[in-house]
């Protein structure tokens, strides 16, 4: 059992007052937040709430990453597990929610191709060109010896993979969500037929010459994630005496056995965690984020997810007793997020 947390308002000519076991909603005016191991002085527009737990605290801005995370103190972080935009068929940094749904329900396809295939190679180039100052922030406030786990996309993971690496991250692994996905190879039928110039003979026979062969898209089951490692002070031993990070937790098993590098979850166990509906496209299994916090860190410990989103990484923390600190910029995944994390501060939650 979580213990409760109790809601109430302040503005920032409160901020003398002091951080007891409450949650805030907060305007934000210079006002710095300090925790154990934590120091963050937010913007002037800054729009957040602070959880305070027996077990730890949570903080949650509605503000772009970019600009917050500046105020996180070195050395400060224990661990980062974030799922950034991919920079594909316009998500990225200007993420546009409604457009993007609009795109996407036009028979599954964006700019004419089926979603995802519109290949570009300045997708990945402007992904990588996003990233680097990001990363080099995560450099500066994990502690030594700390992980960062960055969800990708099989075609994009090189350069969120380089990104991290040339912020001067030791890339550890490639990890993989293995799920069961669905096949979007697209046949050529279509477009034989409505070409002009073929007579109706020569588009019968290159749709029988093509038959089974579609569109280069496998059917997806695994989601590429980088892991990543801040280079450690000294041994193993002599970081951990001074960060308590840089090991992993072999106890921790997903399934029953040795933990590895692929985990699965199916989609359908993501969906069957909450009766609510989540209105996000790309939302993680709160089972599968656990798993990867309780890996790399210890109760009490504070994790970072500067994307957000609907708030599974923010869910997965406080449940297993550690301390959260996100930004989430889009107003409408700040509120789902906000009521899904203070659901699971509830007891009973």
């Amino acid at each position: 059992m979580r213990p409760a947390i109790f809601l109430e308002s302040f503005s920032a000519s409160d901020k003398a007052s002091t951080l007891r076991s409450s949650s805030r909603f907060v305007l934000f005016s210079e006002l710095e937040l300090t925790l154990p191991s934590l120091s963050i002085t937010m913007p002037m527009t800054g729009v957040g709430r602070t959880g305070t737990m027996e077990e730890g605290t949570y903080q949650l801005f509605n503000e772009d990453c970019r600009q917050g995370i500046k105020n996180i103190a070195d050395n400060s972080i224990d661990f980062i597990v974030t799922d950034p935009p991919y920079f594909m068929d316009g998500m990225d940094g200007g993420w546009n929610d409604k457009k993007l749904k609009t795109k996407a329900s036009k028979s599954g396809v964006i700019g004419g191709l089926p979603v995802g295939m519109k290949f570009d190679r300045a997708q990945g180039e402007n992904l990588q060109n996003f990233l680097e100052p990001l990363c080099r922030e995560f450099m500066r406030i994990l502690k030594p010896g700390g992980f960062c786990v960055v969800f990708s996309q099989g075609r994009l993971y090189h350069r969120t993979a380089m990104a991290l690496d040339l912020a001067g991250f030791e890339i550890r692994d490639l990890l993989g969500w293995k799920y069961e996905g669905q096949a979007k190879a697209f046949s050529q039928n279509h477009f034989i037929r409505k070409d002009k110039k073929m007579t109706k003979e020569e588009k019968q026979k290159l749709i029988i010459e093509l038959d089974g062969l579609k569109t280069p898209q496998l059917k997806p089951q695994i989601e590429p994630m980088v892991l990543a490692q801040k280079p450690k002070e000294g041994t193993f031993i002599e970081n951990w005496q001074k960060y308590q990070v840089g090991l992993v937790n072999m106890k921790e098993s997903l399934d029953g056995m040795f933990p590895g590098t692929v985990m699965e979850i199916s989609k359908q166990v993501r969906r069957n965690e909450t009766d609510e509906k989540i209105e996000h496209m790309t939302v993680k299994p709160v089972c599968l984020i656990a798993h990867l916090v309780k890996l790399f860190t210890q109760p009490g410990q504070i994790v970072l997810d500067p994307f957000v989103g609907s708030g599974s990484h923010g869910v997965a923390a406080i449940e297993t007793n550690r301390r959260f600190v996100g930004f989430e910029i889009e107003k409408k995944y700040y509120d789902i997020s906000v009521k899904r994390m203070e659901r699971s501060a509830m007891p009973n939650a």
